[in-house]
């Protein structure tokens, strides 16, 4: 077996893992790293700075695209449009206000301090000069359309070229007859390049946490502890939102809909994907729970692609919590941003890959967080991904249990039987 062989043979093994697997290798191997290298760990700063920051770059065209596209292709008639729509504001807004009040109240970010990144440098007249890693991270695009209207970073144009121009190799011989094929074209050429930079989440794991257990010690991680535990109590209140408006207004039974819905909560656990599990919450609510096919179809299919509520919850909170560790106090301004940016965000947020890794970054940037401890959060991120894709799913359930009415509808194809037997 040649060298080249046993490379690609570790690579393709290496890819073959599911992502959590390779973020929780990458997080053990980068906390040795940082126990043996101590201060020298800060060389590490690169890697998870050159991959956040293109995952910055990415984002807002990516939700541009997406809620175009959500908006064009999703269809929504009836007199129950307003309302639904409606019910999803209502829902997330509900979701990000128990975040925010959660992480105020139990302040997980306190448990620890981290240092706050350096300004980074922009001249030499200020500092006598540009390290090596600001000189680089310069030319990384900080958005996709920024390097072209600056002469002098060639090197993020031409890395955007380079991206964009191998992405739509595969999408070249598709043919374009109106603005929706634009559209999808667009948006799964964005996709493909979100792939390849997910790829190297693991990379910025190792690079964050190395540094950070190097330079920080552990103490960072002990505040990861209450983070957590602030989120689940979050989402549990978020999911007893639900389950009291469901008894109050819909003539569902909270936990009799548990017990039947469980396949689809048990899937989207399990796979932390709601657009995956769509299929499984449809089939168990119209077949198990027994609601309309019309409230069905509009909370699990319509409102799924714009019902991410545990998503917008899990931003707010993670925003509060890294301010709350690098000592930068947010407003109440600030906040109500926050709320703004992931109701936005959230939106199509759905069929994206890592949705909340993606929309983070907007949060961030648009309260003035640093976005490279973002990588620090994805160290549990793997776990709590999947209690907040539970918690999306249910609130699909809980749209269509509120859209079918406090009083069940017989469908009439049965109640014409149970009419022609009693006759």
């Amino acid at each position: 077996m040649t060298q080249n062989a046993k490379s690609s043979g570790i690579v393709a093994r290496w890819n073959g893992l599911p992502l959590y697997w390779r973020i929780l290798l990458a997080l053990v191997i980068g906390v040795v790293t940082g126990v043996v290298l101590g201060k020298r760990a800060v060389i590490f700063e690169l890697p998870s700075k050159i991959i956040l920051q293109l995952l910055g770059a990415l984002a807002p065209p990516l939700i541009l695209i997406a809620v175009t596209h959500v908006l064009m292709t999703t269809e929504i008639s009836g007199r129950t449009t307003r309302r639904l729509a409606g019910l999803l504001l209502l829902n997330t807004t509900v979701a990000i206000l128990i975040g925010l009040g959660v992480a105020n109240v139990l302040r997980p970010g306190s448990w620890s301090k981290i240092d706050a990144p350096k300004a980074a440098v922009t001249s030499p007249e200020k500092a006598g000069g540009i390290s090596p890693v600001d000189l680089v991270v310069q030319n990384v695009p900080k958005s996709i359309l920024g390097p072209l209207g600056d002469k002098s970073n060639i090197i993020g144009v031409i890395l955007i070229a380079i991206a964009f121009g191998i992405a739509l190799r595969t999408e070249k011989d598709k043919p374009i007859r109106n603005v929706r094929d634009v559209v999808e074209i667009a948006y799964a050429v964005l996709l493909k390049v979100l792939h390849w930079i997910i790829a190297l989440v693991p990379l910025g794991v190792f690079s964050i946490v190395a540094k950070v257990v190097g330079t920080e010690g552990f103490g960072p991680f002990k505040a990861m502890g209450a983070f957590i535990l602030a989120v689940l109590i979050a989402l549990l209140l978020q999911s007893m939102w639900y389950l009291i408006r469901i008894r109050l207004f819909s003539w569902v039974r909270p936990l009799d809909m548990l017990q039947k819905m469980r396949d689809a909560l048990i899937m989207a656990f399990s796979t932390a994907s709601s657009t995956a599990t769509m299929p499984v919450t449809y089939a168990c609510l119209t077949e198990k729970v027994g609601v309309r096919e019309e409230s069905a179809s509009m909370g699990a299919l319509v409102g799924a692609n714009f019902n991410n509520d545990g998503t917008a919850l899990y931003e707010a909170m993670a925003a509060l919590f890294i301010a709350q560790m690098i000592g930068q106090d947010l407003s109440i301004t600030q906040q109500l941003i926050i709320v703004l940016t992931s109701i936005i965000a959230s939106v199509g947020a759905a069929g994206i890959p890592e949705a909340g890794l993606v929309t983070m970054t907007l949060v961030f940037t648009a309260v003035g967080l640093p976005i490279e401890y973002i990588a620090l959060l994805l160290a549990v991120d793997w776990f709590l991904d999947r209690c907040r894709t539970t918690i999306n799913v249910l609130g699909d359930v809980n749209i269509s249990c509120l859209l079918d009415g406090r009083i069940k509808q017989i469908p009439p194809a049965v109640a014409m039987e149970a009419y022609n037997v009693g006759n």
